[in-house]
């Protein structure tokens, strides 16, 4: 049982919602940009992080989100922020920056997301430093 790790330095993007266009009478569904742009950018990471080849098994996955501290926030909440007791509810929510994290390990850590049968630890925290830390082990 192996446990791959990587960590993703910057603000943590969502996946976005796809869009669309019409090129010769054919409607076309593209990902946003910014999204393709961080799914990249974690496939780039994650690459150098990677097993040999994508996990072909059950594995477990877990996703720590790292927001920046504001600069305007009172120091009573900036202290609970950096003891972990305060966490963001502000956007992007992990379901969407987890699934956009998920697409981008795709072929590179295991083969298809539907080998993910459990989460480890899944949330959001505050740190000085904003990124975001995956981890995936496996389980047979």
């Amino acid at each position: 049982m192996s446990t791959y790790t990587a960590v993703v330095l910057g603000d943590p993007v969502a996946q976005g919602r796809p869009r669309f266009s019409r090129q010769g009478g054919f409607v076309k569904a593209y990902d946003p940009a910014k999204s393709r742009d961080y799914k990249s950018y974690v496939r780039m990471i994650a690459a150098q992080h990677a097993p040999d080849s994508p996990v072909e098994g059950a594995i477990e996955f877990s996703l720590r989100i790292y927001r920046a501290i504001p600069k305007g926030m009172p120091k009573y909440k900036r202290e609970a922020a950096k003891a972990g007791t305060l966490r963001p509810i502000t956007k992007p929510d992990v379901s969407n920056v987890l699934k956009g994290v998920e697409d981008a390990l795709k072929g590179v850590w295991y083969k298809d997301d539907s080998q993910i049968v459990g989460f480890g630890v899944l949330g959001k925290w505050y740190d000085e430093r904003p990124r975001i830390e995956i981890m995936m082990r496996e389980l047979e």
